[in-house]
């Protein structure tokens, strides 16, 4: 109910001439209504949890993926 205010009164601002101003998004609120998951709270990925749990400076260091990790010489 919050969001479709919000989007509300967005809409009178966009009657108004801002041209920033959002448009109506239903399905966005359909899914709201559902508990769509990553509207609220901290969403971390595992390779920033296992960043936080090894205390490594870099994202590189800990990513699974070895074609994405920049070339040692």
């Amino acid at each position: 109910m919050d969001q479709e205010a919000r989007f509300e009164e967005q809409m009178k601002l966009a009657a108004k001439g801002d041209d920033e101003a959002m448009v109506i998004d239903h399905d966005f609120l359909r899914a709201l209504e559902y508990g769509m998951p990553p509207t609220s709270g901290m969403g971390m990925g595992i390779d920033r949890l296992t960043m936080l749990m090894t205390n490594t400076p870099s994202i590189q260091d800990v990513i699974f993926f070895p074609q994405m990790r920049p070339e040692k010489f």
